[in-house]
């Protein structure tokens, strides 16, 4: 349980020790410093400890604020100060050197004023301090600036600031205009009830799931009841986030599972279209597929371009897109045409209820392919003239890169031909194995390009990765392999075939995505025994070539499915241990905002 020390003369008429136990804290009272001293070492180490003055005046919130955010160690509002396990040593020495320095610390029952500030001025580490807004968190010194200090919480609706701070700050059209001004108050109603933000993203997976099981009735009832139950599912996608920074509930395993299931639900809902669109007699799996493997694709781009510390540069096209920026209608037209998780869903939702499944993939994969290009365009042009970067920002975008870049034990071994190709190597291998896959299918001639495409990939990674254009390496690698994966499926011409690879591309794509999210939650790429484990990129590509080349079309499919459910097994398996063993090992909390909604 959480302890806060109440330091400082008593304030007849304060609420300040209900509110901290409404917050859920253990109140006790110092008489002297070096009773807080001696309260702040008694409390258990794993414990969250709070120092805050008695003359506090401010909002609930801005207290819930200042002390209960999981995600910093140590985080500081005027009055109060606050650490978690991991900030415990840094308050602690704080606290020592204030008692050494004052002459309050010698022990002699004196009251402590203004503690709290002094050790947080004391602390030799970074602090966060929470942007309050108009919410009031303030010391007043005299009873008339104690007076104007009420005066102003009464004057706040607080209620109505937490509301609106519990969305995003940045967020696409549809979700801004047309979900978040009712998913905020669904978001309270489930704090009021005692429900979680991973109990919240739960049920949105399960509706998600329901609405892919009535798409695969391809009936026109089950399609609309899909469309219906699809956008239910991301009004809860909403919500939990939304619950999340309403009752500051934030914690790695919901991370985790907020970001997983997101893609979790888009993949079943591809196969519940494509499984309805069957029993009308027309095949759309291979659009399925380009779907995922596009929206995958895209992904990857934001992430490494993120991570290759590409989009510091100025240049024209940072300036102009600077410039539109500050023109108020040009933001949510550019915010839309990139088709963001919120007007994609809306747009799937709708065609599903009113159009067919191969209407549906087709629209979604001509504006998927348009937001790319875009996105894709404007960020090359801001690479090419971005300055070179050294230092460790460099090291660290070049070791985020190499991770995502997923590259198995014949990449290692390729490496003794010391090769130094970067971008231009990763694009001339993944020209090549595709580029075969589709002039030759299975054939010999694929295999030998895939073992090309092994050579270019262990040259693209052969020397760091902090070119300019360098973070085009990961969504290439991406590009290739499951690209690969769907034309030689496309090109075995039998039943299964692409449900298998689309199985075994949702694996491998999981993997990525769960390479990302440890990289964004600061715990390193997954460990290399797992990626040698399932062949690296370059390790599965080739397998795939060679088993399309050596088996009839039917066995084939077998190896792919096959060749699905273990890789599928083998990543969930470490996946789920690692994030559960996070999660339980107390690691800071983490609330990655993701793509924008």
């Amino acid at each position: 349980m959480p302890t806060a020390i109440l330091t400082g003369p008593p304030v007849p008429g304060s609420s300040l020790e209900g509110d901290l136990r409404s917050l859920g804290f253990d109140v006790r009272t110092a008489a002297g410093a070096a009773e807080a001293e001696t309260l702040l070492a008694g409390v258990p180490g794993e414990d969250r400890v709070a120092l805050v003055d008695t003359r506090f005046v401010g909002h609930v919130h801005a207290l819930r604020l200042g002390l209960t955010d999981p995600r910093f160690p140590l985080s500081a509002i005027p009055g109060a100060v606050t650490a978690q396990r991991s900030g415990r040593q840094a308050l602690t020495r704080a606290m020592a050197r204030e008692n050494s320095a004052s002459a309050q610390g010698a022990g002699n029952g004196t009251l402590v004023e203004g503690l709290p500030d002094r050790v947080t001025a004391a602390l030799d580490t970074d602090v966060h301090r929470p942007e309050l807004g108009s919410l009031v968190a303030a010391v007043p010194a005299d009873p008339q600036a104690r007076n104007e200090a009420r005066q102003a919480v009464a004057a706040v609706d607080e209620e109505a600031v937490r509301l609106r701070s519990a969305v995003k700050a940045r967020d696409g059209f549809f979700t801004t205009f047309c979900v978040s001004p009712y998913s905020r108050h669904l978001a309270r109603w489930c704090a009021r009830r005692g429900l979680t933000p991973n109990q919240v993203t739960t049920a949105s997976l399960l509706t998600a799931l329901v609405a892919a099981g009535c798409a695969a009735t391809g009936t026109r009832a089950g399609y609309v009841a899909a469309g219906v139950l699809l956008l239910a599912s991301f009004v809860l996608d909403c919500a939990d986030g939304q619950l999340a920074r309403y009752s500051l509930q934030y914690s790695t395993l919901g991370a985790w599972l907020d970001a997983t299931f997101d893609r979790a639900k888009e993949y079943a809902f591809y196969a519940g279209l494509a499984l309805g669109a069957a029993r009308d007699g027309d095949d759309v799996w291979a659009l399925a597929l380009g779907a995922i493997i596009l929206q995958s694709c895209r992904h990857v781009i934001d992430f490494s371009f993120a991570e290759g510390r590409a989009g510091s540069a100025g240049g024209p096209a940072a300036a102009l897109s600077g410039r539109l920026d500050r023109v108020g209608w040009t933001v949510w037209v550019r915010r839309m045409i990139v088709l963001p998780i919120g007007e994609r869903w809306a747009l799937i939702a709708v065609l599903t209820a009113l159009t067919t499944p191969r209407v549906t993939f087709w629209v979604l994969l001509a504006g998927c392919a348009f937001a790319a290009a875009y996105t894709t365009a404007g960020r090359v042009l801001r690479s090419v003239r971005r300055p070179a970067t050294d230092g460790d920002g460099a090291a660290r975008a070049a070791r985020a890169l190499a991770d995502l870049a997923d590259g198995g034990p014949l990449s290692e071994l390729a490496h003794r031909f010391r090769a130094r190709g970067g971008v231009a190597a990763a694009a001339l291998g993944a020209v090549l194995v595709t580029g075969s896959a589709l002039v030759w299918g299975a054939g010999w001639q694929t295999v030998l390009a895939a073992l090309a495409y092994v050579i270019c990939s262990a040259a693209a990674v052969g020397r760091p990765l902090t070119g300019r254009l360098d973070w085009l390496v990961p969504p290439l690698f991406r590009a290739a392999e499951y690209g690969t994966v769907l034309v030689l499926a496309a090109d075995a011409e039998v039943n299964g075939a692409l449900p298998a690879a689309y199985g075994l591309v949702s694996a491998v794509a999981y993997h990525h995505y769960d390479t990302v999210y440890r990289i964004r939650g600061d715990a390193g790429a997954p460990p290399r025994a797992l990626v040698r484990a399932i062949g690296g990129h370059e390790g599965r590509t080739l397998a795939v070539a060679v088993l399309a080349a050596v088996l009839t079309a039917s066995g084939f499919t077998v190896a792919l499915t096959a060749l699905a459910v273990a890789v599928a097994l083998v990543v969930l398996a470490e996946s789920i241990r690692f994030w559960v063993a996070a999660h339980q090992g107390g690691a800071p909390a983490v609330h990655d905002e993701g793509e924008p909604a």
